[in-house]
């Protein structure tokens, strides 16, 4: 039974994941934060330090700990690119 829980949890990771490299080259290329929610972004690196610490702390270390760290990554990732991208904003000339 915890060889399905870890394979459902993986699964549930990889389907979050697939969407972060989309929004990292859609924020990279858009070059405005316009429409983005950097509260959104921080509440999921919560979430997914949140899942690290569990792993870690109830000793279930496994391959699945990889998953949540590539996601944070990536999510972290799109914090940077919203910072820059608010920089950008605040550069243009307004009229």
């Amino acid at each position: 039974m915890n060889d399905i829980a870890t394979a459902l949890e993986t699964v549930m990771l990889v389907c979050f994941g697939m969407s972060w490299p989309l929004s990292i080259i859609k924020s990279y290329r858009a070059r405005t934060a316009k429409g983005t929610s950097v509260l959104f972004h921080i509440f999921i690196l919560i979430g997914y330090i949140s899942g690290i610490t569990a792993k870690i702390l109830s000793d279930k270390i496994n391959y699945v700990l990889a998953f949540y760290i590539i996601n944070a990554v990536m999510v972290f990732i799109n914090i940077l690119l919203y910072i820059r991208n608010k920089k950008l904003d605040r550069a243009l000339p307004r009229g």
